[in-house]
């Protein structure tokens, strides 16, 4: 392994674990505010007892996610300084904005929230947890703006001194059909993370007897059965998306080497990586990789040896083909777990509207247990989207072994890493621990004398 692997090791494993936490506070912020609203309209206490109970689990993530992503700022400059300078002219509009507006946003009115109660005017506290959950959303729009360009480069031109690109576009930056459709399918993903963490507990819960936990089931069930569907379909489209743009990405994830018109779509097969061109298809579904990759019924995929003699005619000599064993089944896990994830929230559905969701003691039990599900997807969405780009670091721009620091030695890198995973190892015992603790606890008893609005004595603009 030579130091751009290693380097590549540290980043992927520091941006999966942070990536853990990410989607839980954007779905769990949201899905907080909803249980905020509906006791704000109803007054009714169980409302805000779930409420304050799934809002401390959401500060619990929140502290422990943040820990977490300030150590990739570090890596950019330490283990990525000449991917730092080249990309520093575009990266550095969305990171800022990311920082001065998101996450100002965001921790700013966590704060407001958190020392809030009872002493805020109703309204205003539900403001700040909307704000939160927006803040939230707003952070992963301008992270996923950056990502985005390093997938498809856009609204750049290239400084005649210095020969790297320049940000000449911010609107392009934000409609860049990459960007879109990834950010609303990272979106949806975090909100049925969100949604199947409140779902696991609340099962939990109701196998223990707590009713109130059955509102919180059922708001999670509500958001989880149009979305799960909803998310069969957007990352349908983003695969003609990815397949205009980065070829190469789809090719890959099909373990299609020869160009095919029209394409069947292997459910599950053997061979078929970098040494392999003839895998051995046991469910092929014909025309289905036409429809995923081009939405048409017979649309073209070109295979991987027409797109690497393609990139080695504009780029130079090289390799070009990703890592195929990785894409190949990051996409099936992903996308086969989605599905069902879907069916599991439609077992849901039909059984909260037959109004068994209490006594259905093996949904509740399959519900507690399917709580690693939606990471394990996301681990693979991952997987999918950035091994997909490789060798490139920013796509046709900068290969990602150009990128690396020549600065840093071996023996860096791997006390880096070692100390890296000893104490992310140590901050998920702490998070489990303190989640599993915090969602095993009753209900908060709430005092109906301070329940209903700020105190008389404290002026707002305090704060």
């Amino acid at each position: 392994m030579d130091l751009v692997d290693l380097a590549r090791l540290q980043f992927a494993s520091t941006s999966i674990y942070h990536f853990f936490f990410v989607p839980v506070t954007i779905g769990l912020a949201f899905l907080v505010a909803l249980l905020q609203t509906a006791w704000f309209r109803s007054h009714d206490p169980r409302h805000k007892r779930l409420t304050k109970f799934f809002g401390t689990l959401l500060l619990i993530n929140v502290a422990i996610g943040v820990v977490t992503g300030l150590v990739q700022e570090f890596q950019f400059g330490m283990n990525w300084s000449k991917y730092s300078v080249f990309v520093g002219d575009v990266f550095g509009a969305p990171l800022a904005m990311e920082g001065l507006a998101a996450f100002f946003l965001e921790s700013t009115f966590l704060g407001l929230w958190v020392f809030g109660w009872n002493v805020l005017p109703r309204g205003v506290h539900l403001l700040s947890v909307w704000l939160v959950a927006a803040g939230a959303m707003l952070s992963a729009a301008f992270i996923m703006a950056a990502n985005s360009w390093m997938q498809h480069p856009v609204g750049y031109a290239t400084s005649s001194s210095t020969g790297r690109p320049v940000l000449d576009s911010i609107g392009d930056l934000f409609t860049n059909p990459v960007f879109v459709w990834g950010y609303i399918h990272v979106i949806i993903a975090s909100l049925i993370t969100g949604a199947m963490v409140m779902l696991a507990i609340s099962a939990w819960q109701l196998r223990r007897g707590p009713m109130p936990f059955k509102t919180s089931a059922l708001l999670s069930l509500a958001v989880l059965v149009p979305l799960s569907a909803v998310q069969l379909g957007v990352g349908s489209y983003l695969g003609v998306i990815e397949t205009t743009y980065q070829p190469m990405k789809i090719a890959a994830a099909e373990a299609q080497w020869t160009t095919c018109q029209p394409c069947s779509f292997s459910l599950f097969q053997i061979g078929g990586g970098n040494n392999d061109e003839t895998p051995t298809k046991i469910i092929a579904v014909p025309h289905l990789l036409s429809i995923l990759a081009t939405g048409t019924w017979d649309g073209k995929v070109v295979g991987l040896n027409e797109l690497q003699q393609q990139s080695v005619e504009q780029y130079g000599p090289g390799n070009y083909v990703p890592n195929v064993f990785i894409q190949y089944w990051a996409m099936r896990v992903m996308a086969y777990l989605g599905s069902l994830v879907l069916i599991f929230a439609l077992w849901g559905g039909w059984i909260a509207l037959r109004r068994k969701l209490p006594p259905s003691r093996a949904f509740l039990f399959i519900a507690t247990w399917a709580v690693p599900v939606p990471f394990i997807m996301n681990t693979a969405g991952w997987f999918l989207t950035e091994n997909g780009r490789q060798p490139w670091i920013v796509q046709g721009l900068m290969k990602t072994a150009d990128g690396a620091s020549t600065s840093v030695s071996a023996t860096d890198l791997i006390i880096s890493l070692v100390v890296f995973f000893l104490v992310y190892i140590l901050l998920a015992v702490l998070d489990v621990v303190l989640m599993l603790r915090y969602g095993r606890r009753d209900l908060e008893p709430i005092d109906e004398d301070v329940d209903h609005d700020a105190r008389s004595d404290t002026q707002v603009l305090t704060y």
